[in-house]
């Protein structure tokens, strides 16, 4: 089977003769022929040329073109911060202050559209014949956020009708980007969206369904294939995700690949994830990337209907030796296992210190998060907690810690941090993946003062 028959094989629900590998190499790509994330992000022969050398390298069964949750954004009036090794971030909210609903509908010929679209068209002429490409959109809910800030999550308890029209306007551009990546040659649109996993069941079924619902079925009636991609610990939501009918869904290591599988499972629908981005694919050697995906195949009753991926997109300066790792690991996997049946990873020793949290002059708010200039969830964690912040000033300290390095990486694991993006306020645990109205904060900030 081609890589292509392979990714479609396993979304119809078929056999096949072994297991899928799609890496999500985004702005990593660029790294690959010596491109800089924004050059990637911003020139059509360097993101073609660089999508090409992630083929021949990764050898992958399907492939996205870009990994960009900023460009639809981008064209509604959000500004956005640039870096030379990450994607870009939204900085401005143009509906912050207003609450309008805006009616205009993106054209194929507008803001970076044409040069994903034509990326598009070079890749399905270059390689559609033997890989899926992937044709990644910002999903209805971290759009609706980018336009109108960390308000969105006040909204839904004081302003729900609200946030039922701006969902309805932003479904609609969703569906029709996915339309023209559609007409593009995309084999699978990915409805990317970070901020599901920072909401309940209830607000889930309550403001999610319907959205998620239409957009699916609009790409199912044009002919593709449809994926639910979701950052962060997503665990109570995967029911409720399925619910709504996508192909698959795609996860980050803050879900358990086999628990989630089983409730998949139930409804008939593909699982995709979740190899660590940071803790192994960056800061592990090939022996780790090997054993961590041999141990997370290992995990699952079944490889039926399951896609290994990293659990989002990957970090610009990902070794390639580690992605190549992978591959072999996923194509290669009785082989792969006897290669690291006798390896062992040393854990990463914490050489901080931890603050004296009995004894601070001040409250200190902690936030631990994969790092908020690339995760939209953590963004929007931080934005929420440095605005609770400025409310106090030089009453409180605030601190981020990402996780991109290894000192953060051990950090984590001494304080017992379980899920990105949390919030600790003098060494306590307030809020884990969920992000809190700014209200809320204020008040369990007060309660230390």
């Amino acid at each position: 089977m081609t890589g292509k028959e392979r990714i479609l094989a396993v979304l119809d629900g078929k056999v096949t003769d072994r297991t899928p590998w799609l890496p999500f190499a985004g702005i990593h790509a660029g790294k690959l022929k010596g491109y800089t994330a924004k050059e990637v992000s911003t020139d059509l022969v360097k993101l073609v040329e660089s999508l090409k050398e992630v083929n021949k390298l990764y050898r992958p069964d399907g492939q996205p073109i870009m990994f960009d949750l900023q460009i639809e954004a981008e064209i509604l009036g959000c500004e956005l911060v640039w870096s030379e090794d990450a994607p870009p971030t939204v900085s401005t909210h143009p509906l912050s202050e207003t609450s309008d609903i805006p009616n205009h509908i993106p054209g194929p010929d507008e803001g970076r559209l044409p040069l994903e679209i034509e990326a598009m068209k070079q890749m399905k002429e270059a390689v559609g014949e033997t890989t899926a490409l992937y044709g990644l959109i910002c999903g209805p809910f971290t759009l609706a956020s980018h336009l109108r800030g960390t308000n969105i999550f006040m909204d839904m308890m004081l302003d729900p009708d609200y946030v039922h029209k701006l969902l309805d306007y932003a479904t609609d551009v969703s569906i029709a980007i996915a339309g023209y990546f559609i007409d593009a040659g995309m084999d699978v649109i990915a409805a990317v969206d970070p901020l599901v996993s920072q909401i309940s069941p209830d607000h889930f079924k309550e403001f999610m369904n319907a959205p998620f619902g239409r957009l699916f079925d609009s790409i199912r009636n044009k002919g593709a294939k449809s994926s639910f991609f979701v950052c962060g610990n997503a665990t109570m939501n995967i029911g409720p995700m399925c619910e709504t009918k996508p192909d698959s869904i795609s996860i980050d290591e803050n879900v358990s690949l086999a628990d989630a599988k089983k409730v998949t499972d139930e409804y008939g629908v593909v699982i995709g994830g979740n190899i660590p981005l940071t803790s192994v694919m960056l800061f592990g050697n090939q022996q780790d990337n090997m054993k961590a995906t041999v141990d997370l195949i290992d995990s699952l009753d079944n490889l039926e209907g399951v896609i290994i991926a990293p659990g989002c997109d990957m970090p610009y300066d990902i070794p390639v030796e580690n992605a190549i790792a992978i591959e072999q690991a996923v194509h290669e996997t009785e082989v792969t296992r006897e290669m690291v049946k006798n390896y062992e990873s040393g854990d990463l020793e914490f050489t901080g210190t931890l603050p004296d949290y009995e004894n601070l002059k001040k409250p200190l708010m902690e936030v631990f998060t994969l790092d908020s200039a690339t995760c939209a969830a953590c963004t929007y964690m931080m934005a929420t907690a440095n605005d609770a912040g400025n409310h106090f000033g030089d009453k409180i300290d605030v601190v981020e810690y990402k996780y991109t390095t290894t000192e953060n990486i051990a950090r984590c694991g001494v304080m017992g941090v379980k899920q990105l993006p949390s919030i600790y306020i003098n060494g306590e645990l307030k809020h884990s993946s969920l992000i809190p109205a700014r209200e809320v904060l204020i008040k369990e900030i007060e309660a230390y003062l």
